[in-house]
């Protein structure tokens, strides 16, 4: 059964090798679909060279951003199972399989896997906060989950609206369409850290405006499912917990002013 693995990539020169090196020795049959968003550096040099040996690897230069760039990658995707992953991460040998048998033989729709960090510990080790819709959680990242053709052919499009959370906007309309998402905690991908501290908080401010978003497209109707003494509660309450904490609320409540607003369609 072949696979579609899609990244939507700029600027990776320093990583699109080591993501490409851990790819082509996944499980065929796959093609690499790799969507470069107006790159300045050398990133799609490199990947050219990759084509140069390995035929199943196809490069395409689109999209304004993250969620443009991605659907110009999904709408070309021939596979029976699309997987997702970044230009910045590590693939485990096994991802592809593991991704395979949760679809075909245990028969799961989506299938998100177990991301794990590599840079600072500090960063490595904050915990996600949870988004659930029809009983699954739907904040697992995009850079980590693969589904049938059947979900892409009745879900449709990433939307091109989020600035960030394009990937949970995805889960949660697929579930909210009647497929399942199942964890397979053996599907690995490591995914690299923000390097610098701007980086990080500049991050937790765009991940909150995400959150914010779709806040506006599912007009309030998810803000119950969190549970902010949960989140403060429940999760180790480090330094770098409550920066991210405080950056993502700023970029929450800025979105909430300044953003674009959108009603669910």
């Amino acid at each position: 059964m072949l696979v579609s693995v899609v990244l939507k990539v700029r600027n990776e020169e320093h990583c699109i090798s080591d993501a490409l090196d851990s790819l082509v020795v996944q499980e065929g049959p796959l093609e690499i679909i790799i969507v470069d968003g107006s790159s300045t550096d050398r990133t799609r040099e490199i990947v050219k060279g990759y084509q140069q040996i390995f035929d199943f690897i196809h490069l395409y230069k689109a999209g304004r951003n993250r969620a443009e760039s991605l659907n110009h990658g999904l709408e070309r995707a021939k596979g029976d199972i699309i997987a997702l992953t970044d230009g910045d991460c590590i693939a485990n040998p096994y991802w592809l399989k593991e991704m395979r048998r949760s679809i075909v033989e245990d028969g799961h729709d989506l299938v998100a896997g177990r991301s794990i960090s590599l840079g600072l510990r500090a960063w490595e080790e904050l915990a996600r906060v949870e988004l659930y819709n029809q009983g699954f959680d739907c904040s697992w990242p995009g850079c980590n989950i693969a589904y049938r053709r059947e979900v892409y052919e009745k879900v449709g499009d990433v939307d091109p609206w989020f600035i960030t959370a394009e990937d949970i906007d995805y889960n949660i309309r697929a579930t909210d369409a009647g497929f399942t998402l199942h964890h397979n905690h053996n599907a690995i991908i490591y995914n690299r850290t923000r390097n610098t501290v701007y980086g990080f908080i500049n991050q937790a401010f765009w991940n909150g405006a995400g959150r914010k978003q779709l806040n506006i497209k599912y007009e309030g109707r998810l803000w119950k499912k969190y549970n902010p003494i949960n989140m403060l509660t429940e999760r180790k309450m480090t330094f770098w917990y409550m920066v991210r904490i405080g950056f993502a609320g700023m970029g929450y409540i800025g979105y909430k002013y300044f953003g674009a607003k959108k009603s669910i369609q």
